[in-house]
């Protein structure tokens, strides 16, 4: 019960739609420096895991032990905006999903497609179960990644592996006319699902600007726990 209560109160199931994670070839997470792309792509992979489901996390920017504070204090914020719950049911159940989820921390300069490619070839040749999602944060979208996004989509091809992108756009630049951050437009055709995180007064706006018939829809995100504020 706790489990499918949280998947209901994420912001992931309300802005998104959880099956939509998966019902995706590449995604992706913008917004500018420090407004919570992070913090809900982490919401994204948390979903995941309360389905049951193992994920990927990969980074260029965090440690591991970040990602890992990462997704504690996401676990966190998902339970308190319930309200209360037992301590110890929301320990079994973080006992319980928190080994489904593997992180890898790269530096810029050493990550490497092929690198998780084999990895991912392990989980098949020991009959593991195999990630639902691999979320990837912490690629510079303002350099070409021409060459790691083409390596990037024959891995979600080889493995039909969803992957869910974090992309830092700027204050300063202007959007294009179809309401994209340039980083976004530069590689348009790629991407089938897109959420852009926007500060508004004291909230964060999340815009959908990709979902098939689904975009323009907006909503209130707390900026603290990146829960949803249910309009009234």
């Amino acid at each position: 019960m706790l489990r499918k209560d949280l998947i209901l109160r994420s912001p992931v199931e309300k802005t998104i739609g959880s099956e939509n994670i998966t019902d995706s070839r590449f995604g992706a997470v913008l917004s500018r420096a420090g407004v919570g792309k992070t913090s809900f792509l982490v919401q994204i992979a948390l979903t995941q895991l309360l389905k049951g489901n193992k994920i990927l996390h990969v980074s260029l920017d965090d440690s591991m032990d970040k990602i890992n504070l990462r997704y504690t204090e996401g676990f966190t914020n998902l339970v308190d905006s319930i309200g209360y719950v037992d301590p110890l049911k929301a320990d079994r159940l973080w006992d319980d999903i928190e080994p489904c989820k593997v992180g890898i921390s790269y530096t810029e300069t050493s990550f490497d497609s092929g690198k998780i490619s084999d990895y991912l070839k392990s989980f098949k040749k020991a009959d593991m179960d195999f990630p639902a999602i691999m979320v990837l944060d912490g690629l510079d979208f303002d350099k070409d990644n021409t060459d790691i996004l083409e390596q990037l989509r024959q891995l979600n091809q080889e493995f039909s592996l969803p992957i869910w992108f974090a992309m830092q756009s700027h204050r300063e630049e202007a959007l294009t006319e179809d309401g994209f951050p340039v980083q976004l437009a530069a590689h348009n055709e790629l991407f089938d699902k897109a959420l852009f995180l926007n500060p508004l007064d004291n909230k964060i706006q999340a815009v959908i600007l990709k979902d098939g018939d689904r975009i323009n829809q907006k909503y209130l995100l707390n900026p603290a726990t990146m829960m949803v504020i249910d309009q009234e």
